[in-house]
C-alpha cells in the first residue's frame, strides 16, 4: 500500500527525513484515523508538505500504534522517539499543544529515504483537510499535467 503523510511546512520535517535526522513518523489522534490499521512493513510512505508537492519517500520497516493514552503514556513516547521523530529531544509547544488530549499514537519507522521527483496529488474523496492518505497506488492521486 501506498501512503501520503501532509506534513505542517512550519515544523520543518520533511527535509529531515530525506537527511535521516527523522526517522520515525509519529501520527496523533483523538481517534482511530489513517493510518491507524491500515499501514504496515514495506509500505510505501510520500511525503509532502501543507500547500506543496510531494518530493521525498520512505519505507516502512515497523509500526507501533498505542491507545488509551494518558499523559503519563503520552510523555513516555515522546521521550522514547522525540528525537527520532523531530530531530531533537526539545518539544516545541506548538507539538506539544497538537498532542495534548490525543488517545491514539501511531509511530511508523522509516528506511531507505529518498527524494522523487516532485509530484502533486489530487486528494478527493478523502478530505480537504485530511492531513494522511491511504492509497492501493500512488500513480492513482498523482494529478494529470495538461
Amino acid at each position: 500500500m501506498d501512503h501520503v503523510a501532509i506534513m505542517k511546512k512550519s515544523w520543518g520535517l520533511t527535509p529531515k527525513v530525506l537527511t535521516g535526522e527523522k526517522t520515525v513518523e509519529t501520527r496523533w489522534y483523538k481517534a482511530r484515523y489513517a493510518p491507524w490499521n491500515k499501514i504496515k512493513r514495506g509500505d510505501a510512505i510520500y511525503f509532502k508538505d501543507s500547500g506543496e508537492l510531494i518530493t521525498v519517500k520512505a519505507t516502512v520497516s515497523k509500526v507501533e500504534q498505542f491507545k488509551n493514552l494518558d499523559e503519563r503514556k503520552t510523555g513516555e513516547i515522546l521521550k522514547r522517539y522525540s528525537h527520532k521523530d523531530l530531530g531533537t529531544t526539545d518539544i516545541i509547544p506548538a507539538v506539544r499543544e497538537h498532542i495534548t488530549n490525543k488517545r491514539y499514537c501511531i509511530v511508523i519507522h522509516l528506511r531507505n529515504p529518498q527524494a522523487v521527483e516532485p509530484f502533486e496529488v489530487n486528494k478527493s474523496g478523502y478530505g480537504s483537510m485530511s492531513a494522511w492518505v491511504c492509497t492501493n497506488d500512488i500513480n492513482k492521486l498523482k494529478k494529470k499535467a495538461f
